[in-house]
């Protein structure tokens, strides 16, 4: 745990003996054995006692109590320092979380900075909790992805609105990841080094501020796509019955755009290069399909026309 937290053996020592920071379990051979829980309290701990609180103090207290400390002490040096920007987390899976908050993986981010606001140990867990102020990015580790899964990240996504949501997965079928790549989701099969990982949230920054300054919806969603193939040809096929071309050529749009954004969203899926540039083309295009989808909407209203899957 020394090697993992970046906390000198002879700390961790003093923390348990004298504190009772600690209960971990001991081999026959006198070995401490510690667990995902252990780990996230001396990373807590760790912080705390660097922001000057007393050890003797805070040991004793449960893992939500210092998780909440760590986060009212994060946005007082955030006003009282230029940090550079920090992304705020939710994540799902305790092991994930002892990741974002270790040493090793703040060193990945350079100048960025990583905030766990929120841990749920798993999808359940997550699903009943609630958030006043839901955080820039929903973080999310599984062992398999299925359909099941998927709906239960995407509730999830809804509830609380984040404006983006990374899945990290050791197995899936092809049709489910194209299915969460087409509502928007980032996906990325372990194992993913820190430094991909990396580069993933620092593109969500980047995406974050590029909406701010061309969108004016900084922290907003990008909604996912709201109709088929299949929808958008029956509109564009039935054009020739009202007074303009509008419906097709706007129909036709959504559609490029849609295809143009599921692209995109691949080359981020697929390659840690230029992820700030995939990332960048997802969010444009996403955020245009979803001004045209709105457009049809109206269009649709003055023509009468019905956007309702399988109509006629």
């Amino acid at each position: 745990m020394s090697k993992t937290t970046g906390i000198p053996v002879s700390t961790l020592r003093i923390w348990e003996t004298r504190y009772g920071a600690f209960s971990p379990v001991k081999t026959p051979g006198k070995q401490r054995l510690y667990g995902e829980h252990d780990m996230s309290k001396a990373l807590l701990l760790k912080q705390l006692s660097q922001a000057n609180h007393a050890i003797s103090a805070i040991a004793p207290l449960p893992l939500a109590q210092l998780r909440q400390m760590c986060s009212q002490s994060h946005k007082a040096q955030s006003k009282d320092a230029e940090m550079g920007q920090a992304v705020s987390l939710a994540v799902v899976g305790l092991s994930l979380a002892n990741r974002m908050e270790s040493q090793k993986f703040a060193l990945s981010l350079m100048q960025n900075h990583i905030h766990v606001s929120d841990v749920w140990l798993d999808l359940a867990t997550a699903s009943s909790a609630e958030l006043l102020n839901p955080p820039q990015v929903l973080l999310i580790r599984v062992n398999s992805l299925n359909a099941q899964v998927h709906a239960a990240i995407q509730a999830l996504a809804r509830k609380h609105q984040f404006p983006q949501t990374i899945v990290l997965y050791h197995f899936a079928t092809e049709a489910v990841l194209q299915a969460m790549k087409f509502s928007g989701l980032i996906v990325r099969r372990e194992p993913i080094s820190d430094a991909e990982l990396a580069e993933v949230l620092q593109s969500v920054l980047f995406v974050d501020t590029v909406r701010a300054q061309e969108f004016g919806t900084k922290g907003s969603v990008i909604s996912s796509r709201k109709y088929s193939e299949a929808t958008l040809s029956r509109v564009a096929g039935i054009s020739t019955n009202v007074l303009c071309e509008c419906p097709r050529h706007v129909a036709e749009l959504i559609s490029q755009l849609a295809s143009f954004e599921e692209y995109s969203q691949d080359c981020l899926n697929n390659k840690a290069e230029d992820a700030h540039l995939h990332a960048y083309l997802t969010s444009i295009s996403g955020s245009a399909r979803a001004l045209f989808e709105n457009a049809l909407e109206k269009i649709a209203e003055l023509e009468g026309i019905d956007l309702r899957d399988g109509t006629p």
